[in-house]
């Protein structure tokens, strides 16, 4: 099918039942994420920056404040990014869902849930390819923030029922001005810039705006002129290929943490019997290098941190990775005494698999290794429903109370028959409860 034709054209009917009965427990996701996410030092400037710079109606996603469009899309998808937990497509090392709901939220208003549940899975099929088609014609690995703006334009242009021209030079502008983002940069040195997500979404929104208008834009390149990515679009489901995240850090720290917990269970394991770490994994991977982070996105694109923290508490949790756990003492010397070492098994596997094997040193003098570990909840191994719920109720009751927790799953339950305005509602009012 023609990707313009099927931003506008695809029902929520056509996807695979699979799709339909999993896509709310995947929006459900999307916002236990932001609400753990709500509560860092990067959202409060996001959502304080769009409140006051882009003035508009739309409230900004669980702050009770308002902005433009723009500005609210901007301040969701920082939100929702500010957090390391959200789904991810393997093939494009990013994130779809992140920067796409993050641009449907301003237009769902008056809207039914079946409409905001539709634009969804046809983001999810239009951001995998047009992500594959950006990764798999420039020589950059830039952020999902880059191709998240063409798949942002194209939800937007389905929701504001653009025209097809109108359509085409929405994701045309979304693609020239997305950001190009460089990631390894944020790997590299982890700030607030994080994986583009929210600038993505902003830019998404814009162009489908500008568009509306008469600004021009066409072609997008990645969509219009790159065929062999689009050639099974309404074939294969990219979004039941989706993966999940049980630790809100840098996928690529996940493998590792799953062999050292496997460790840990196996030899009922204390952090004190572990003096040294020695973790082998793809070049990327090896890049997450941060000892001692400094702040929550030092300890998201870190390694050696999460692991530690894994061997300390048997788990990784937000709590984990802010405020005074950077300071542990005991995480920080496991931290420091992890070393990498690149693998060429890994990185044949990358990016489709992301493996990693640890070995333990003992106190004791004995010397312990694993096997070779993927992340949990991959796609070829989900976690069930009743796993992401219990994700989202883990990151959601601490900031907003049991009972309002509750509703907002109940409403993401509802948007198959009601409207979309009662969500909308429960996520305009303030993290605080």
């Amino acid at each position: 099918m023609d990707p313009v034709d099927f931003i506008h054209d695809v029902a929520l009917a056509d996807a695979p039942a699979a799709l339909r009965s999993r896509l709310p427990v995947m929006l459900l996701d999307l916002i236990g994420v932001g609400i753990g996410g709500a509560e860092t030092p990067l959202s409060a400037l996001i959502r304080g920056h769009a409140a006051s710079q882009f003035g508009g109606d739309v409230p900004l996603f669980l702050d009770g404040r308002t902005a433009s469009p723009v500005g609210a899309a901007l301040a969701a998808g920082m939100t929702i990014d500010a957090l390391d937990g959200h789904d991810g497509f393997n093939p494009s090392k990013g994130h779809i869902g992140c920067p796409l709901f993050a641009a449907l939220l301003p237009f769902a208003a008056g809207r039914s849930g079946q409409d905001l549940l539709a634009a969804m899975a046809m983001g999810y099929e239009f951001g995998a390819r047009a992500a594959m088609a950006q990764h798999g014609t420039v020589p950059d690995y830039h952020t999902s923030g880059s191709w998240g703006a063409v798949t942002a334009a194209a939800g937007v242009a389905r929701l504001l029922r653009l025209d097809r021209d109108q359509t085409r030079h929405a994701l045309g502008i979304a693609e020239y001005h997305g950001p190009r983002s460089q990631m390894m940069r944020c790997i590299d040195h982890p700030t607030m810039v994080k994986d583009g997500s929210g600038w993505g979404a902003m830019a998404g929104v814009s162009a489908a705006l500008l568009a509306r208008d008469g600004f021009t834009g066409a072609p997008a390149l990645t969509v219009e002129k790159a065929p062999d990515f689009w050639a099974d679009l309404g074939q294969r489901w990219y979004g039941l290929e989706q993966y999940f995240k049980p630790y809100p850090v840098c996928r690529w720290a996940q493998p590792p943490i799953e062999a050292l917990l496997s460790l840990r269970r196996a030899h009922a394991l204390t952090s004190r019997d572990v003096t040294r770490i020695e973790v082998e994994s793809f070049h990327e991977a090896t890049r997450l290098a941060t000892a001692e982070p400094q702040t929550t996105e030092e300890a998201q694109y870190s390694t050696s941190f999460p692991c530690a923290v894994a061997l300390v508490h048997g788990t990784v949790g937000p709590a984990h990775l802010t405020g005074a756990a950077l300071h542990d003492p005991e995480t920080l010397r496991l931290s420091r005494a992890l070393a990498f070492r690149e693998s060429s098994h890994a990185n044949r596997a990358f990016p489709v698999k992301r493996f990693a094997r640890v070995t333990l040193h003992l106190a004791d003098g004995r010397r312990l290794v694993s096997d070779w570990h993927e992340p949990r909840w991959d796609h070829d191994a989900p976690p069930t429903g009743s796993e992401l719920r219990n994700k989202f109720r883990t990151l959601a009751v601490p900031g907003l109370g049991a009972d309002r927790a509750a509703a907002i799953e109940a409403a993401v339950d509802g948007l198959i028959d009601g409207p979309a305005d009662d969500l909308l509602t429960l996520l305009a009012q303030p993290i605080s409860r």
